[in-house]
């Protein structure tokens, strides 16, 4: 294959001419020796740990002092500038540029840059596909995947001339600026939900236009409860024209998303109940009791379609003047979250009985008032959705750029200027 002008090749493929071929550990400085989080200065300092890492983002989580945590073991002290790399789990891919000095724990690498390496052009590096695909190949062993310092010292990456390293991770930069401003409207629009429904499905602050007392009413008249799919064998699924709701698909979401269906075979001599649009379906059992009887509303009308064998449908009677949304936020919500909490039976895994759900009471208004509430909910549910799709495509873009940007297949600066 004929090379493009001003590309070489390179071991690890096309590179610029420019551009140098070098282990990692001649980049970067693994810190040895550990130092006693139970000794000042050391035991105020920040210790940071994986689970205080997000997975791939460089973002540091939370921050807590060697005191706070009881560390006793022995620890990393990393410097601010350093790269703090987590060598176990690799295919989490987490790394934070430590802004500050701080301690570490054992199963994290505190790395030095050399002087002619820009640190944000290596937590590029390593939060990139490919060094993180050798990190998860040469981790495979019994227990803990882990990355040691030999296997470190084996890997070798593309490194371009210091200035169009700093570009590259201000080009990063930008991305993760526009990611962290995602994340806080995230967050926000969060929060705002959670008091929309606090307030909105507890009657503490009424919709314009909208006056009258709340009635208790026991979901049993309501409407009535049927079962998932009997009698199916492991060889029944994956196959067949029918569809089925999963379990998760009932935890999650408030309104079933109907592009992950999965198949099942029902004969046409089986007897089995069909969901139809508007049903309510609930999970009757959980590890915790403040998961069971989550709600999800069937918005959609969807022929063939059942639910799994580990949650219950109930569905509407048509003369009850019910809003099949709002009950679903209103379940879903604090009110019903507690109300299911205390109706919830067991020790390891926790049940409700159908009877249960059928004696629980609800506080609703008139009809016209709970379409009202579930439209101002759901916008929010929309909003969100909205952010957080702009978010996940942000992160697959820069994921792209990295790809691009590290192997010189995109330039940010023109060869001739790159040695300035």
């Amino acid at each position: 294959m004929e090379l493009i002008p001003g590309y070489k090749q390179a071991e690890i493929g096309i590179i610029p001419d420019d551009w140098d071929i070098r282990p990692l550990l001649s980049t970067v400085r693994i810190a040895n020796g550990q130092v006693s989080p139970k000794v000042e200065p050391y035991k105020s300092m920040v210790l940071v740990a994986p689970d205080h890492i997000e997975s791939s983002t460089g973002k540091l989580l939370a921050k807590e002092t060697a005191a706070e945590q009881g560390a006793i073991s022995g620890k990393y002290f990393f410097e601010n500038g350093d790269i703090v790399y987590s060598k176990i789990r690799p295919y989490l891919r987490k790394a934070i540029l430590a802004d500050f000095s701080g301690l570490c724990s054992a199963d994290m690498y505190p790395l030095r840059p050399a002087t002619d390496i820009s640190a944000r052009y290596i937590l590029a590096v390593i939060l990139g596909y490919r060094f993180s695909k050798y990190a998860e190949s040469v981790s495979v062993r019994s227990g803990m995947p882990k990355i040691n310092r030999t296997e470190m010292a084996d890997f070798s990456l593309a490194v371009p001339p210091l200035p169009e390293q700093r570009a590259i991770a201000e080009a990063l930069s930008d991305v993760d600026a526009l990611l962290a401003t995602l994340d806080h409207m995230i967050t926000k629009k969060r929060d705002l939900r959670q008091a929309a429904r606090q307030q909105l499905l507890t009657g503490k602050t009424r919709l314009p236009g909208f006056s009258g007392e709340w009635n208790k009413r026991a979901l049993g008249g309501l409407g009535s409860i049927y079962g998932g799919l009997t009698g199916k064998t492991k060889s029944d699924f994956g196959v067949g024209t029918a569809k089925y709701i999963t379990f998760m698909n009932v935890m999650t979401n408030a309104v079933i998303d109907c592009t992950v269906f999965e198949q099942v075979n029902v004969a046409a001599s089986e007897t089995q109940n069909s969901v139809l649009r508007g049903d309510l379906l609930f999970n009757g059992s959980s590890e915790t009791p403040e998961e069971v009887a989550f709600c999800s509303l069937m918005a959609e009308e969807v022929p063939d379609l059942y639910l799994n064998s580990f949650c219950f449908g109930f569905r509407l009677f048509d003369d009850q003047q019910v809003d099949g949304l709002f009950l679903t936020y209103y379940i879903r919500a604090n009110p019903g979250r507690e109300m299911m909490k205390s109706l919830a039976q067991g020790s390891t895994r926790y049940n409700l009985s159908k009877t249960a759900l059928r004696e629980a009471a609800v506080l609703l208004p008139l009809k016209d008032e709970q379409v009202a509430i579930a439209e101002v909910l759901s916008g929010l549910d929309a909003e969100l959705i909205a952010l957080e799709a702009r978010r996940d495509k942000c992160r697959n873009i820069k994921q792209a750029m990295m790809q691009e940007l590290l192997t010189g297949k995109t330039r940010l600066i023109a060869k001739e200027e790159s040695h300035v």
